[in-house]
């Protein structure tokens, strides 16, 4: 996997961290801690207190040379241990160098007899702070829709020569919301985007009660699609999940990113993906008409779908997420 930027790259190895935490039995801690000062470049450390990480899933990791080439040096720094390991393992990933030089292995600190697992890399780099935060915030945004109930993440932003920039945000998922036990992917799917759509996209911090007084008003609808392929015997499985809103036109605070479109939320294996070319066209395929919805358009933006409908009263919208995984898949790939 080839990264073109230090920002991609951060939001991948934050997924990372992410699976690790949701593969684990126990309730797990996400920190992503973006710090800098005047004399240094910025410091981003990414920990999590999931499975332990192995070398294979930085293997196939390459960074590509272009304009960020002089805003890193290619050079990773990697704690790791399982449950199981007496020792903290440390190591070095150069992404610029070969496969033969690519990984050093450092001195490894004792764990003393103590239990527990978990991983942090970190990397440093000058790229500017507040477009990283901007883009780091917005991808977790998006991860709280698929509503895992045992990762906590937490976001820390500082310049530590301005007085009063730390900046902090939790992100929990479903709050206070009674789910079934155990709760399906799809059960928590749904949990998910009702919260993103109770907060208008993320737009307000908290449920909007001016609004949704009552969140059992949102018409709610679920599927799941599932395929087997041949060559490898896996099943694959799509979720959907839509909900129908209405909103009052004469509320003027409380407004929606892209205004009246419906944006169509697309994850992959537990991650947010980009809607590609072949499900665009498969958006475009559905009889619409079917359910009482007339598509108007249909566009591609911030790896994103939008659509447009012809037939909706203004005090209505309609939110879509899409997950497709492998049913079998518990294993980071």
């Amino acid at each position: 996997m080839e990264f073109s930027s230090v920002q991609n790259l951060s939001l991948h190895l934050i997924s990372s961290a992410f699976q690790r935490c949701r593969l684990s039995e126990q309730i797990c801690r996400l920190s992503v801690i973006l710090a800098r000062s005047s004399s240094s470049s910025l410091r981003v450390s990414i920990s999590d207190t999931g499975n332990g990480s192995c070398l294979e899933e930085f293997q196939g990791l390459r960074f590509s040379s272009n304009d960020d080439a002089d805003n890193w040096d290619g050079m990773l720094s990697i704690k790791t241990t399982s449950i199981s390991d007496t020792e903290i393992h440390n190591y070095t990933i150069n992404l610029k160098a070969s496969d033969s030089s690519k990984i050093t292995r450092l001195t490894s600190n004792t764990k003393n007899g103590a239990r527990f697992s978990g991983s942090e890399v970190c990397l440093s780099s000058f790229v500017s702070i507040d477009l990283l935060v901007a883009e780091i915030h917005q991808f977790l945004e998006k991860m709280m829709i698929l509503s895992i109930p045992n990762v906590a993440t937490h976001l820390v932003a500082e310049d530590c020569d301005v007085p009063g920039s730390r900046y902090e945000k939790v992100f929990l998922a479903n709050g206070d919301k009674e789910l079934p036990i155990p709760a399906s992917n799809l059960d928590l799917l749904k949990s998910g985007l009702e919260d993103y759509v109770l907060r208008h996209g993320n737009t307000l911090s908290n449920k909007c009660h001016y609004c949704f007084p009552n969140w059992e008003q949102l018409k709610v609808g679920s599927g799941v699609a599932c395929s087997i392929e041949n060559h490898q015997h896996n099943e694959l499985v799509m979720e959907a999940v839509i909900i129908i809103s209405n909103m009052p036109v004469d509320n003027t605070e409380c407004f929606r990113k892209y205004g009246d479109k419906t944006e169509v939320f697309y994850f992959k294996d537990f991650s947010p993906g980009t809607v590609s070319k072949s499900l665009m066209k498969a958006l475009k395929g559905i009889d619409w008409k079917s359910y009482g919805l007339k598509l108007g358009g249909i566009v591609q933006q911030d790896r994103l779908a939008l659509l447009e409908w012809e037939n909706l009263t203004r005090d209505t919208h309609v939110d879509i997420v899409l997950h497709s995984y492998n049913k079998q898949y518990p294993s980071l790939k």
